[in-house]
C-alpha cells in the first residue's frame, strides 16, 4: 500500500460531503413516518377555564370552526348536536403542524394526517395519536374552555 498525498482541497471537499450527508439524514429522520423524531408535546397545559372560543351560533350543527384559545393556542371546535360541542388542539400529533377543518375532518397540510373532527381520532396517518381534547362548555351562547 502506498500513501497518497492529500491536498487541502481534497480534505475540505471530503469533509463537506460528509457534513452534507449528515444534514440530509437528519432532515429525512425528522420527516419519518414513526412520528417520534420530533413529535409535539401533547401534554401542554390546558387553556384557562372560562375563556371564550367562539359564539355557538357561529358553529352550525355538524360543522367545525378554528378558534384561538385564551392563551393564543390553536383549537378546533366541533358542534356535534344542537347543544353539544367538542374541542381539540389543532396541533397535529405527528410533527406539530396546524390542522385545518374540512367538512367533518381535520387535515394536516404538512404530511397528510386526517383526524375525525368530532372525536379527534386519527383516521389516516402518519399521525398515530389522536388530537388532544380541550374541555369546553356552552355558557350564555358562547363556547368557552372549562
Amino acid at each position: 500500500m502506498t500513501a497518497e498525498p492529500h491536498s487541502r482541497r481534497s480534505v475540505l471537499s471530503a469533509g463537506a460531503a460528509v457534513a452534507g450527508a449528515a444534514v440530509g439524514a437528519a432532515a429525512l429522520a425528522a420527516c419519518g413516518s414513526s412520528g417520534t423524531a420530533a413529535a409535539p408535546d401533547t401534554k401542554k397545559a390546558q387553556p384557562a377555564p372560562g375563556g371564550p372560543l367562539v359564539a355557538l351560533a357561529d358553529v352550525p350543527v355538524g360543522e367545525v370552526k378554528a378558534a384561538k384559545g385564551p392563551d393564543g393556542s390553536d383549537i378546533v371546535v366541533a358542534r356535534t348536536a344542537e347543544n353539544t360541542v367538542a374541542a381539540f388542539s389543532a396541533i397535529c400529533t405527528h410533527q406539530g403542524c396546524t390542522v385545518t377543518p374540512q367538512g367533518t375532518e381535520l387535515k394536516c397540510p404538512c404530511h397528510g394526517s386526517v383526524f375525525d373532527a368530532r372525536t379527534g381520532a386519527v383516521k389516516q396517518g402518519p399521525a398515530k395519536k389522536p388530537l388532544a381534547s380541550v374541555p369546553v362548555k356552552i355558557d350564555n351562547g358562547q363556547v368557552v374552555t372549562g
